[in-house]
């Protein structure tokens, strides 16, 4: 069931990515960075079909990453490598998709959310889009290039390659929908795994401490402290929780001690027991 989960979530994110591509970015000729970016450069210069240099282009780098980063990633770039090419093809021969607007502020917008959010559901599901993503992951193994780093200069340098046969009005707009997808590409990929970190200090911290584990099922760590203006010993109670949960427990450890002094932080990922891994039952 897993498998067939992420098998559908990949053909859900390509498909998503694909109608982003189709809808927003061709019908008003605006420049992006990627596989699709490049595809849009080579189309203008030797008029090759976008979805024919797509499909190429994604099975080079396929091959490539195979070579170097090993047979298991390959299987998960297999999907996106073949689907998302010959839905490109598709989904530009079907009429109800064409002319959903002329203004290319908003295109830029709907375009970037769409693009984004099937990339980020693509990576959710352990794989890859394929492309572009794989000269980064390839640097990152063999010379320690940070992924983000690479794929930033990668899709800056394809939208400075299509500024050469479109106006500078369309380049800010490309600029902007890059902008706007690694936006929404980080939202996706944190969603359901943001949590709150909370620090409390209280001469009550045993009850409290207790009250944590006994009325909200969660775990907690005692961190010995000392005041910094009468040098007091005590312990610092670190609990992480989820955002829903905040309110009752900021409503609990203020009925034992309404003058508890407490730091909250959002904290983007929290692996271990009662998050990534089920509790143990008593």
């Amino acid at each position: 069931m897993k498998r067939l989960q992420n098998l559908l979530l990949i053909l859900l994110g390509n498909t998503v990515y694909c109608l982003g591509v189709v809808m927003f970015v061709l019908p008003n000729d605006l420049i992006t960075g990627g596989t699709t970016g490049l595809g849009l450069f080579f189309n203008h210069q030797f008029h090759i079909p976008i979805e024919y240099f797509v499909g190429i282009f994604n099975v080079m780098m396929f091959l490539l990453g195979a070579l170097i980063l090993g047979i298991p990633f390959a299987l998960t770039t297999l999907i996106s490598t073949f689907y998302y090419p010959i839905a490109l093809a598709i989904c530009q021969n079907l009429p109800f998709l064409q002319n959903m607007t002329s203004d290319p502020m908003l295109s830029s917008v709907l375009g970037g959310i769409m693009i984004g959010f099937g990339i980020g559901v693509v990576i959710r599901a352990g794989a890859s889009t394929g492309g572009m993503d794989i000269p980064p992951l390839i640097l990152n193994k063999k010379f320690g290039i940070p992924v983000s780093v690479t794929l930033y200069i990668l899709d800056f340098s394809i939208l400075i390659l299509q500024m050469f046969y479109t106006n500078k009005e369309k380049v800010l707009y490309g600029i902007f929908m890059v902008l706007t997808y690694t936006l929404v590409l980080d939202r996706i990929l944190f969603i359901g795994k943001s949590q709150m970190q909370v620090k409390i200090i209280s001469k009550e911290y045993e009850t409290i401490n207790t009250r944590i584990q006994e009325k909200m099922d969660r775990g907690s760590t005692l961190l010995q402290m000392e005041s910094g203006y009468l040098h007091e010993h005590s312990f610092v109670i670190l609990t992480v929780i989820s955002s829903r949960e905040l309110n009752r427990l900021n409503e609990l450890v203020l009925s034992i001690d309404p003058k508890a002094f407490m730091i909250i932080n959002q904290v983007n990922e929290v692996h271990g027991h009662g998050f990534t891994i089920e509790k143990n039952p008593l």
